[in-house]
């Protein structure tokens, strides 16, 4: 299929190989490097024990699953959905992407998003059979740009697909340009898929705020949710999509027939999870936020330019000592073997020169000690 053909390979998997063969530290990749709290484990080993998700689960999710994102919704955000109607359980928030994608978009539709994106998005659009355009975020601070925003859209935009905390760049979208982002799609009657899979995770007084809690957007909106990163089980894959019953309707018929159903005991281990204290989210918030400081704070000493990062697992910064590399590209593939570390450039999800050409993604959800660990390796770039 010559359109996916750009999609063979990852810069993920690629980063990962390299990190393998060099024994570098990988901070490429977005997964955390302890697991979440014992008592969600102890519920899924009761459920496998107990016989209850070891055969297939219900097609949409278990419904106590089911009911406990209801609930999340409402705790959280205000946001009402019908679990009978208004819910899909998926195999992490990238099927749920993928489904709403396939779902929701024909031949020639045309997709916009914000870049630098998340590589599955550009996968997802090409097996839509859809045109993704793409919107800078502006540099150096990667703000929306709602005039530009403005210009993308023509009458063959079907959807606008949103990310919110923002992955790679760790910005959280205010509630003025969310507000922006609703007029427009208002206005030009797009459906938006709101990838909010870092709902949880935001930093120094930039709350998460989902779009579909503004006016006009709850009828128009379908909210991805992930248990893996909420909880840091992230090779569980459990995720899900809320919206209107039309929309979800539409994104279960496709779902469905991906990967039918998946996770069974883990269903029952996030239904219990999502229904945890306020205490827990804080908890987790405050203790990667602590993680963020060791990182930021080492790489700037080490002559970075970061980015202060306001949610996600990730810090951007610019080459810094690297600058004498052509591109990030080319500096990241570099890295491992002159440091021992691993980062992501931000080019490779880009469409646009001079976005992320120059940029690279760390990720710091891991233990302190690791962190560290990756600085000490780093300070061989002087």
């Amino acid at each position: 299929m010559p359109r996916m053909e750009p999609f063979a390979t990852s810069i993920f998997g690629e980063m990962s190989t390299i990190a393998a063969e060099t024994g570098a530290i990988n901070l490429g990749q977005g997964f955390p490097d302890t697991d979440g709290p014992d008592e969600i484990k102890m519920v899924a080993r009761a459920a496998i024990a107990e016989g209850k998700g070891n055969q297939y689960p219900p097609v949409h999710g278990l419904p106590d699953l089911r009911a406990a994102i209801a609930e999340h919704q409402e705790r959280f955000y205000g946001l009402r959905v019908d679990p009978a109607t208004d819910v899909v359980v998926t195999t992490g928030a990238s099927e749920a992407i993928q489904s709403a994608l396939l779902a929701l978009c024909d031949t020639g539709d045309e997709v916009v998003v914000f870049e630098p994106w998340f590589d599955i998005y550009a996968v997802g659009i090409a097996l839509a059979n859809a045109t993704r355009v793409s919107v800078p975020l502006r540099p150096p601070a990667f703000r929306p740009d709602i005039d530009a925003l403005r210009a993308a859209i023509t009458d063959r935009t079907r959807l606008l697909l949103l990310n919110t905390p923002h992955n790679p760049t760790g910005v959280v979208f205010t509630p003025e340009e969310l507000q922006a982002i609703a007029d427009l799609a208002i206005e030009r009657d797009l459906i938006v898929i709101s990838d909010e899979a870092y709902e949880h995770l935001w930093y120094d007084g930039h709350p998460h705020v989902p779009i579909a809690t503004l006016p006009g957007m709850a009828e128009r909106t379908v909210t991805i949710g992930s248990a893996g990163k909420s909880f840091s089980f992230t090779g569980w894959k459990v995720g899900w999509a809320t919206g209107p019953t039309d929309l979800i309707r539409a994104v279960r018929a496709v779902r469905q027939h991906l990967s039918f159903v998946s996770g069974g005991p883990f269903q029952y281990a996030i239904a219990h999870a999502l229904r945890m204290p306020d205490s827990y989210f804080e908890d987790f918030r405050h203790g990667l936020q602590e993680q963020r400081d060791i990182l930021t704070s080492g790489l700037r000493e080490l002559g970075f330019h970061a980015v202060e990062s306001e949610g996600t697992y990730f810090l951007t910064t610019d080459l810094g000592p690297l600058s004498d590399y052509p591109d990030a590209l080319t500096a990241a593939r570099e890295l491992p073997h002159r440091a021992g570390v691993v980062a992501i450039p931000l080019q490779v999800f880009c469409d646009h020169a001079g976005v992320g050409e120059r940029a690279l993604r760390w990720a710091y959800c891991k233990r302190p000690e690791v962190l560290r660990e990756a600085l000490g390796r780093l300070t061989a770039l002087a």
